[in-house]
């Protein structure tokens, strides 16, 4: 086998231009393959980061009515109670889950203004002392909740940066009233994202999946949510998995868990959890067909090239006819003479499945650059590539291959 090897390297050398030019038709198609697979598997994490957002692994689990969140200023509903200690506890302790917080929230609140300044659509949120470690926000001025916040209901808000500019356009909040639906509180720090992921949008089609217009939020103790609504509501719950792949399951046992604080569980009203996987699996499937249709594209410029390297067997065959007669003169056997030739064909198109790997990836790298989006580097796709032309040499050499191993010696070795 490893001189098979070498005299199938030394005859790529002496006809370099012409195993080029066989190979040339497998390195297109791997090149292809892999610049299409990168893209999509980079398209892929995209899509997943996008919608995912910085990996924080937080899963929202909210009271919905139907289709959609129960609208709270309707009233607390009838039949939910309030999630209690133990729920809570019990979701803790799960195994996949990192942290968790409850808190109650309005996602368009009005009556917050400093004077003439207003939070105009912006979020308002009644959370607990978890809140901020989950869905990882940072306290960039003044301080966090304490423990005294809530023991001693401590009227106090803490403003994101959008919400800190619109009620505070001259830039100082810390230490200043607001009014929230006229009650008095004071702003005692001012918070950001850890990490401040935007979704990469590339199209009016992202834009309508994944933009979120951020108008600020505040947050207070939740202690404080019946001072300004006036009764106490049922809380939502964001719970930090440990993994990505976590998620789902992580999501549907606290809901369950949740969903014990409802008195009828087949009514409408129930706590359901965001898949945001799911949603991201049902984009990926959006572009399938297409990718796929890519895909035989590509392959189709595999089959042509393997049709080359049968074809330039035959070629070499017949140039070598008269050698072929010699080997089977002196005592060489059908299969040595059927593995030399396809020793030579596999070399030759893992030669060109190898080229044409380096040059899908640098086509892949140039394709992110200019539709600025993501390429991924399939290592299996990789591997799948090389081996598959591998399999092509082997194929489509196997004709060539047999017609010199059944050669006549005499005939051969009278052939000029």
């Amino acid at each position: 086998m490893v001189e098979n090897i070498r005299l199938s390297f030394q005859g790529i050398w002496s006809h370099k231009m012409r195993s080029f030019l066989t190979m040339l038709g497998v390195i297109i198609g791997i090149a292809s393959i892999i610049a299409i697979v990168s893209t999509i598997e980079g398209t892929n994490e995209q899509i997943m980061q996008n919608l995912i957002g910085a990996g924080n692994n937080n899963v929202k689990i909210t009271l919905r009515q139907g289709e959609g969140e129960y609208w709270m200023d309707n009233g607390a509903p009838a039949g939910v109670s309030l999630i209690s200690q133990e729920q809570r506890d019990q979701i803790l302790a799960l195994d996949d889950v990192e942290n968790a917080s409850f808190f109650n929230y309005r996602s368009y609140v009005d009556g917050v203004t400093n004077g003439k300044n207003s939070l105009n659509s912006g979020k308002a949120l009644g959370v607990d002392l978890n809140y901020l470690d989950t869905c990882g926000y940072v306290v960039y001025a003044g301080r966090g909740f304490l423990e005294t916040d809530y023991t001693e209901i401590r009227k106090n808000v803490l403003l994101d940066e959008a919400a800190a500019a619109s009620l505070f356009p001259d830039g100082n909040a810390l230490g200043k009233t607001i009014e929230v639906r006229g009650e008095p509180f004071t702003v005692i720090g001012l918070i950001k994202k850890a990490d401040n992921f935007q979704p990469v949008i590339n199209s009016f089609q992202d834009y309508l999946t994944y933009n979120q217009e951020d108008y600020g939020a505040m947050l207070m103790p939740d202690v404080c949510w019946p001072i300004v609504f006036s009764y106490d509501e049922p809380q939502n719950a964001v719970v930090m998995a440990k993994t990505t792949e976590a998620m789902t399951n992580v999501g549907k046992e606290a809901a369950e868990i949740m969903n014990v604080s409802i008195a009828n569980p087949e009514g409408d009203i129930k706590y359901e959890a965001e898949d945001l996987l799911e949603k991201a699996r049902n984009q990926q499937e959006l572009s399938a067909s297409t990718n796929n249709l890519l895909l035989w594209v590509a392959s189709i410029s595999l089959l042509v090239g393997g049709i080359g390297v049968m074809n330039i067997m035959l070629v070499s065959v017949t140039e070598r006819t008269s050698e072929i007669g010699l080997k089977k003169a002196v005592g060489a056997r059908k299969r040595k003479i059927l593995a030399q030739f396809l020793t030579e064909s596999a070399v030759l198109t893992s030669c060109g499945g190898m080229i044409g790997v380096l040059v899908g990836i640098i086509l892949s790298q140039i394709i992110a650059r200019m539709s600025e989006t993501r390429a991924a580097i399939s290592v299996p796709a990789i591997i799948g590539s090389v081996a598959f032309s591998m399999l092509i040499g082997i194929v489509f050499g196997l004709l060539p291959s047999v017609k010199a191993s059944n050669l006549n010696p005499i005939d051969a070795l009278r052939r000029e």
